[in-house]
Order: C-alpha cells, then structure tokens, then sequence
C-alpha cells in the first residue's frame, strides 16, 4: 500500500496559521472544529547579568492535523469499523458507519478526531483527499507562505529529509507510526521545560 504523509519544517513557521484557515476554510467547518491546529510552544526565562537582562526565552509552533497513521489506534479503537485505510494510506472515516461513540478521538494521542455535534458524526482531516484525485495538493499546503508543509511517499519524504528524534508535544511515535516526517526547530533540542501556551485554543472542544 502506498503511504501519504505530511512533511512539516518547524525550522520555518512562523505561526500564522494560515494553514489553518484554508482547511478551515474548504472544509467549511462549524465553530470549534479544527482539523489543523497549530501549536504555540515556548519556555525559558530571562537571566540577570549585572544590570542588564539577557533573554533565554525559547519557543517555536508545531502545525498539525492527522497524521494518517501506519498503525492508526483510533482505527483498532472503533467498535463499528467505520474507520478504514484507503489504497493512498489515508485514514478515513465512513459517516455511515459512525455512531458518534467517540472512542476513536479519545484514542488518538494528536487530537485530530472531533465530533461534529450536529451530525454527530466523527470528522477529521482527509489530506483533501477530492484535491488528490484532481491533481491538486491540499489546501493546507497550497496555503502556506512560508512553503513549510508538503506531501508525498512517506519513504521518499524520510529518505529526502532525514528521520528526526521526537518533538514536544507530540507524542512518541513508537504508539502509531505517524505517516509524518518533521524537521524541528532549533529550541525543541533545548533542555529548558516547555509548554503549550495556546492549550486552550488548540484543545477539542
């Protein structure tokens, strides 16, 4: 099965969010609902020298929507099997299938399922699956100004940018194998402890 998968250089983003709001945007998604979400993480402090205050504060911003697993839990997680793989690797979901339960987004460690409450149906990112059958890339992709997000074969994006240890606040990507290869930012290999501080925006509703 081929496998699609995001690159993302948090080296590069500068947080506008832009990608956001073109998935937004597409998708025509109601208040509260975000497929791509992006992550404000900062920490540090600012150190005294003599009479003068030197800055040591880190921060950088992670965007993320789903990761299209090689191992999606949120797949293993629903009783009603309307979550399912396509032939590109894409993690979908069946709305005729979804009852709502709600397992499957209590599951994925990256918060990328969230019920949509007038339907009550599950929804998430499609990687705009109806763009790739057009020719075309996603519309978080085709968005973004400073050219930090792509797609393509998961091995290929690996073998082109390298494989890079795991970021803050993702978690290890030993629990899914996410189909994301991501360059991050300087700060993330700081020792200072680090934080999302946007965590009320980016938090399901």
């Amino acid at each position: 099965m081929k496998q699609l998968a995001f690159y993302f250089d948090s080296s590069q983003c500068s947080g506008c969010k832009t990608c956001q709001i073109a998935c937004k945007d597409k998708h025509n998604l109601d208040n509260g609902i975000n497929w791509r979400k992006v992550y404000e993480v900062g920490g540090g402090n600012w150190i005294k020298n003599g009479d003068a205050w030197i800055s040591q504060i880190r921060s950088y911003h992670i965007s993320m929507a789903c990761n299209h697993c090689v191992e999606p839990v949120c797949m293993t997680h629903c009783p009603n099997k309307a979550i399912y793989k396509n032939d590109k690797g894409l993690v979908l979901i069946d709305e005729d299938r979804c009852m709502g339960c709600r397992y499957c987004e209590w599951a994925c460690p990256y918060g990328a399922l969230q019920l949509n409450k007038k339907t009550g149906v599950i929804t998430k990112c499609t990687l705009c699956n109806d763009y790739l059958e057009e020719g075309k890339l996603p519309a978080c992709v085709s968005a973004c100004p400073m050219r930090v997000l792509e797609i393509g074969n998961h091995d290929e994006l690996t073998a082109k940018y390298g494989k890079h240890d795991h970021v803050f606040p993702l978690p290890h990507e030993r629990y899914t194998q996410p189909a994301l290869v991501l360059k991050p930012h300087p700060h993330a290999k700081q020792k200072d402890p680090l934080k999302i501080l946007n965590e009320e925006e980016v938090k399901n509703a």
